[in-house]
């Protein structure tokens, strides 16, 4: 069951990229929306969704330690990925090098990600292992399209931009599996580890802000913020969490 909410969620970025093919060029005016759209629904889901839970389960002092070694985590990453210079087959230039980076990055955050499904289903907390996976599931689809656009701008063919969508998200019921199991065994890791997930993905939010916060489409990015924080508002009352 944990083995195919995981899969789930990341199959749900795949379907995020599937409208970038038939859009083409213009899926790019979408562009703020949807980041902005991200931001929202991962700050409500790092903050109501797994740090919440994690200052009722564990000491502020282990939540501030999840917390600032998920942000470290992240903010390490992504300065080791954005110094390679990475070409695939003959598609070079700054596409390619910015869908990489893009890919990589997602990759990346993706396991924590995992890390929150797994301690989400082994926490007593009602519901929340339904929030999380659907907070998940929902938050993958405009990441697909994250993933999909620049790789659709530098020349990826649909079926390429659709498998490296999902393949953003294979880390994520790895890390659900392993979550899991450790949290079984060890309950202090608990709070810990939905810290170090919501870090992960604050410190992700911080990082696409710059490029959806723009003077041209503030407006665009700041509609897709209130409609991504609404839904998983609504989602958390929904489940009751």
């Amino acid at each position: 069951m944990l083995a195919l909410a995981g899969s789930g969620t990341a199959l749900a970025t795949g379907v995020g990229a599937l409208p970038v093919s038939r859009l083409g060029v213009h899926a790019h005016t979408l562009r703020p929306v949807l980041w902005g759209m991200t931001i929202g629904l991962m700050t409500v889901t790092s903050v109501v969704g797994l740090l919440l839970p994690a200052l009722d389960e564990g000491s502020a002092r282990s939540v501030l330690a999840g917390l600032v070694c998920g942000v470290a985590f992240l903010v390490a990453s992504r300065r080791v990925l954005s110094s390679r210079d990475v070409h695939v087959g003959r598609l070079r230039g700054a596409g390619v090098r910015q869908s990489a980076l893009v890919f990589a990055v997602l990759l990346v955050h993706s396991l924590p990600e995992g890390f929150a499904i797994g301690t989400a289903f082994a926490s007593d907390t009602e519901g929340l292992g339904l929030f999380v996976v659907l907070a998940m599931a929902l938050q993958n689809v405009p990441e697909g399209v994250t993933v999909a656009i620049p790789m659709q701008e530098a020349g990826f063919r649909p079926r390429q931009q659709f498998w490296a969508a999902v393949l953003t998200s294979a880390p994520q019921p790895v890390g659900a599996l392993v979550a899991y199991a450790l949290v079984q065994q060890i309950e202090a890791l608990l709070p810990f580890s939905f810290a170090f997930a919501a870090g992960a993905m604050l410190a992700l939010v911080v990082d696409l802000a710059p490029a959806a916060f723009k003077r041209g489409t503030l407006s665009l990015s700041l509609a897709g913020v209130a409609i991504g924080s609404m839904l998983m508002l609504i989602l958390a009352a929904l489940v009751g969490v």
